[in-house]
């Protein structure tokens, strides 16, 4: 039998850029809110150590961008906001995704 751990930890990085650019879609925030946010939804909790190098390459790609903001309890804290190839992207990320959950619910018919 396959380890399902795995397959879980595959299928969650697949939906961890379309997850965060949705949040960012609504608001910027900074990395470790990003993370809390995710955190909170658990099968999309991921550490920092996956969240970060994945909002480097969206900035990367152009997908967001960044900005310092003053932090009231310590250090300027650096704030990602989706970009408009961001939100274009996000779009056909998200159809791609509708389609297939429909698709996979279909096979899967009612519980």
């Amino acid at each position: 039998m396959a380890d399902l751990s795995e397959w879980t930890s595959q299928l969650r990085r697949g939906l961890l850029e379309l997850s965060i650019l949705s949040l960012l879609d609504r608001n910027p925030s900074y990395g470790y809110e990003i993370a809390t946010k995710l955190g909170a939804i658990p099968p999309l909790a991921a550490g920092e150590g996956t969240i970060y190098p994945l909002l480097r390459r969206l900035r990367a790609e152009g997908f967001l961008e960044t900005f310092w903001e003053e932090s009231e309890g310590g250090p300027p804290r650096q704030y990602y906001r989706i970009t408009a190839p961001g939100r274009r992207h996000l779009k056909t990320i998200g159809q791609e995704w509708r389609a297939m959950a429909a698709g996979i619910n279909g096979l899967l018919g009612p519980e």
